[in-house]
């Protein structure tokens, strides 16, 4: 089926004359329009603008990599005509007059966007819900999450409704989402991919902290959507050599097993699927060896004190799109019923002006996440990759992160302590639990080595499978997009 084809192979068919760029967009497009009524995963579409771009597309044949193929994008990335509000009740009428560089970069290689897809609030939370297009549910259970911020993304994508879409990452919203909805995320060293044109955007040395990047149902996708992303646009990015991942010699690699952050354990199955990954490249020559990092259980700490590094516009005033909001009132009017916020983003806005004056225990964080950088690069060198659970248990249900959250239990620095490290990370599909949702694990390599991170992706999903597609979605597409 052409849902479950990578986007590779699709834009393949196109140039071999096995299907048009039409077919394969009405196909996605109805796909979605089965899916999305239970997901409310894309929040925005442009079909009509969609058909008549592949039309163009079958009329003149390009070696574009992604030639004719649909793709979605995250609705906080600038897509011309369509909204830009990242979930801020203030900027829902908001319309992109241009493309932001990853979605022009997209554009530019053939890909067609069907839509945008939701995000929690600001992009600032592991839950995508917002005030101007409610919750996105898990294709998989829709009584579950599809993580956050790129949420939207991971769930129209895991459903089989795009085979790629455009995320960003500044504490997992690119590998949470993924590994949610069972797909392929990939978050880019820093400065690898530039992040223009999305809103908001990070500030100071936090902006090397933002990655944007590729979500995907196959792994074989990762490379080529990378190359097209990467590289700076003379706003954003740096000149970082971005290399192929064929040229990895797995049994060269040496594989660093960190099974924990020493604050909150992995459940038995989340940890037998990193097992899985270990044993694997063991059986293929690499040298795998168990790791502990005691300064992980800083997590949290370092990557918050790392995002407010240099900022200078306070979490309040982003709230108010340029007018700042006072967030302990906002919070009150959100239990009465009054507020146009959500409360996790009251709460952050809260949380970040009661730790305001704590400048002294800032800069002792920060010293802390540059000795956990030198010992990761030191360790990973050019040759060593990090298995790391992403999360420590499936996807779980609505609202639990909020109540773990309120516990001061932050389940979602085992991705954010990668973005404060700059280190690319991939987060690969492991098959399915006995509940049937998405099991995975987080594949990190050193600065600029995104190439390993990969290769190691190709060669899990080669032994393990990959994206699993949800049989209540694919199944009931029917015979009726068969490739």
């Amino acid at each position: 089926m052409m849902l479950t084809l990578s986007a590779t192979a699709l834009a393949r068919g196109i140039r071999d004359g096995r299907w048009t760029s039409v077919q394969l967009v009405e196909g996605h497009i109805a796909h979605i329009q089965r899916v999305n009524p239970t997901l409310n995963a894309m929040v925005a579409d442009r079909f009509e603008l969609a058909r008549s771009e592949a039309r163009e597309a079958d009329a003149g044949i390009t070696d574009a990599p992604f030639h004719g193929v649909p793709c979605s994008i995250k609705e906080c990335f600038a897509l011309t005509g369509m909204p830009n509000s990242s979930g801020l009740w203030s900027r829902r009428d908001r319309r992109a007059e241009t493309d932001a560089t990853a979605v022009a970069r997209y554009r530019a290689a053939g890909a067609i966007p069907l839509g945008v897809t939701n995000t929690s609030e600001l992009c600032m939370w592991m839950e995508s819900d917002n005030r101007v297009y409610g919750r996105s549910n898990n294709p998989y259970d829709p009584r579950r999450t599809v993580g956050g911020s790129s949420g939207g993304e991971g769930a129209i994508v895991g459903s089989g409704g795009a085979p790629f879409g455009l995320g960003s990452d500044i504490g997992g919203s690119i590998r949470m989402p993924a590994f949610f909805n069972g797909v392929f995320g990939h978050k880019p060293s820093g400065g690898l991919v530039p992040g223009t044109g999305q809103f908001p955007m990070a500030e100071g040395p936090a902006r090397r902290m933002l990655a944007t990047g590729p979500l995907c149902r196959r792994a074989e996708d990762l490379y080529p959507l990378l190359r097209v992303l990467a590289g700076p646009d003379g706003h954003d990015g740096e000149h970082l050599e971005l290399r192929d991942p064929a040229t990895v010699e797995l049994s060269s690699l040496r594989v660093f097993d960190v099974a924990d952050n020493g604050v909150t354990r992995p459940t038995r199955a989340m940890r037998g699927a990193q097992q899985k990954a270990a044993s694997t490249l063991e059986g293929l020559g690499a040298r795998v060896e168990r790791l502990a990092l005691p300064r992980l259980k800083k997590s949290f700490e370092i990557w918050s004190a790392a995002l407010s590094e240099g900022a200078h516009t306070p979490f309040p005033v982003l709230m108010g799109d340029g007018e700042r909001v006072a967030p302990g009132p906002e919070l009150l009017r959100r239990f009465m019923g009054r507020s146009q916020h959500t409360f996790m983003c009251s709460l952050l806005g809260l949380a970040e002006e009661l730790t305001e004056p704590l400048s002294g225990l800032q800069e002792s964080l920060l010293r802390e996440r540059d000795a956990l950088r030198q010992e990761l690069d030191e360790r990973l060198g050019e040759d060593g990759v990090l298995l790391f659970p992403p999360f420590p248990r499936s996807a779980p249900r609505h609202r639990w992160p909020l109540a773990r959250q309120l516990m001061l239990r932050f389940d979602y620095s085992y991705t954010a302590i990668l973005n404060a490290m700059h280190l690319p990370a991939t987060a690969v599909p492991m098959g399915l639990d006995n509940k049937g949702v998405p099991l995975g694990v987080q594949v990190a390599a050193g600065h600029g080595n995104d190439h390993l991170c990969l290769a190691v992706a190709t060669a899990l999903e080669s032994a393990w499978g990959g994206w699993v597609p949800p049989r209540r979605w694919i199944q009931s597409a029917g015979a009726s997009i068969v490739s």
